[in-house]
């Protein structure tokens, strides 16, 4: 039995009983490995409709409530009044709020709410002496309030929206009622342009899918143009190993080790959403991935779990369902990517009533030909960000 993928319908996979329900899904039922491998395991997972060509979602996290001291000099022990930089945490750090420098261990006590970038506080809690340097980070570690007290100030925080657009896919096929009468070796040349052509449609959408910017053309005209936002322009979570690279113990760019690929895993890509993600990688990349899982993992090949082949690397962080995707052969400069999502927090969204379909004789009156064409109306919803990761330039994996 396949192993169940987090974020998806069921617990089994592609199988006879699926009854697809648009031509989209009847693709990833015949080629799940095929060139779209993205949609086919949306096809199993959220797919919501949405009334409008505009769609937006309300993202929600809690804050870090991590400041830092702007002070070039320092401060000795016994100075009260804190410049720090300025942040939207600065606002959490209240009157009663326990302040914790991260550097030193010092333990502080506000002693009024913080204004602007001024933090006044009760210093070295507990009788031990610490000072404080330049760029200190300083972090809420509770509150403290004294008996009889009054309530504090009350605080909050707003969910951030973001937003995409339904892109309008069109392929169109076209034969002449001639050829269409002939009798070919090699089938019927309608049929064989209908096949084609869905391939194309959708590694048009997978395509976007990934390299596609938001954006909307002409929009205050009644004919605007929508591109919907792809996975590479979306995402902030972006590891370079081109600049990044001695981060993860590189000694020259592009240049990673499995111990700095191992960091990577533990503190960005599964430092946020499920313990559980599907890396698409290019060839060079799967390559690296191979030969750390001869020396050091336990690769476990997981042949159509719903209906994409994937192999799982457990690791300590959480478990990295990798699959090699084709069209990152095809695309320059995909060979040393590695695009890794998190399936619940992605959605697949359509226009209601323009997800995949077939619309036939679309040729003009008075052709001696017939024309038909693949049309979808969709977008890709990120309902959160930080979950996924966008790691690129890894061309090199050198022993720790």
């Amino acid at each position: 039995m396949p192993a169940a993928i987090q974020g998806m319908r069921g617990s089994g996979e592609f199988n006879t009983d699926f009854r697809p329900k648009n031509y989209r899904e009847l693709f990833t039922l015949l080629e799940p490995n095929g060139n779209a491998p993205l949609n086919a395991m949306l096809a199993m997972g959220s797919s919501e409709s949405t009334d409008d060509p505009e769609y937006k979602n309300f993202r929600d996290e809690l804050p870090d409530r991590v400041m830092k001291i702007n002070f070039g000099a320092g401060y000795n022990t016994a100075v009260t009044a804190l410049v720090i930089d300025a942040s939207d945490d600065n606002k959490f750090a209240i009157a009663g709020s326990i302040i914790v420098n991260a550097n030193t261990g010092e333990v502080m006590h506000v002693t009024a709410d913080t204004s602007a970038t001024t933090l006044t506080v009760t210093r070295n809690i507990g009788g031990t002496a610490y000072s404080i340097t330049d760029n200190d980070d300083l972090f809420i570690a509770g509150f403290a309030a004294k008996e009889g007290g009054s309530t504090p100030t009350a605080i909050s925080f707003d969910a951030t929206v973001a937003s995409n657009y339904c892109q309008i896919f069109r392929t169109a096929f076209s034969v002449t009622n001639t050829l269409n009468s002939t009798h070919l070796r090699t089938g019927n040349k309608e049929e064989e342009s209908k096949t084609k052509a869905l391939k194309l449609h959708m590694s048009d959408m997978e395509r976007a899918m990934f390299f596609g910017m938001k954006h909307e053309a002409d929009g205050s005209t009644n004919q605007p143009t929508r591109f919907t936002g792809g996975l590479i322009n979306s995402l902030t979570n972006v590891v370079d190993v081109q600049t990044d690279y001695a981060t993860y113990g590189g000694t020259a760019a592009g240049e990673m080790t499995e111990e700095g690929f191992d960091d990577l895993l533990i503190s960005s890509v599964f430092k946020y959403g499920s313990s559980q993600k599907i890396a698409f990688v290019g060839e060079t990349v799967a390559n690296q991935l191979q030969q750390i899982g001869k020396d050091r993992w336990a690769p476990d090949k997981m042949d159509g779990a719903y209906g994409v082949n994937l192999t799982r690397y457990k690791t300590f962080a959480g478990d990295l369902m990798v699959h090699l995707h084709p069209q990152f052969r095809q695309v320059p400069g995909m060979k040393q990517a590695m695009v890794i999502v998190d399936f619940p927090y992605l959605n697949y969204r359509y226009l209601e009533g323009r997800d995949t379909q077939l619309l036939e004789n679309r040729q003009n009156n008075g052709e001696d030909s017939v024309k038909h064409e693949y049309l979808t109306e969709c977008g890709l919803e990120l309902t959160q960000d930080k979950v996924h990761t966008y790691v690129k330039g890894w061309s090199t994996r050198t022993a720790s």
